[in-house]
């Protein structure tokens, strides 16, 4: 079965870093393209960071640029989301997503909560 599993989240005071991690299984992880994606109490669900298979390719929403890095290893079909100076505004579900776009295969993972607060 296909599963996306994301950890790591949690409160944090603004200024700090976190590090998600999504572990997958049942699909062939190095031929997706791997996002993370945020949604924010009252707010649509938004892209944060994408990367393509092997790494060869990043990009970054204009909100966390310079802040986010986002990294993938494919010898253990994990996917990270690095984000320091976090700030109250990053408050939101994280979501892992792959995508296989000429499939049209997308799998999502379940999400893990990011509070940042004082």
């Amino acid at each position: 079965q296909v599963q996306l599993v994301e950890s790591g989240g949690g409160l944090v005071q603004p200024g700090g870093s976190l590090r998600l991690s999504c572990a997958a299984s049942g699909f062939t992880f190095s031929l997706y393209t791997m996002s993370w994606y945020r949604q924010a109490p009252g707010k649509e669900r938004e892209l944060v960071a994408s990367i393509t298979s092997f790494g060869g390719s990043t990009n970054y929403a204009d909100s966390v640029k310079g802040r986010c890095t986002i990294a993938r290893d494919n010898a253990k079909k994990t996917v990270y989301l690095q984000i320091n100076s976090l700030k109250p505004e990053d408050t939101a579900v994280y979501f892992c997503n792959a995508l296989r776009r000429r499939y049209d295969a997308d799998h999502w993972g379940q999400g893990t909560q990011v509070t940042v607060s004082s």
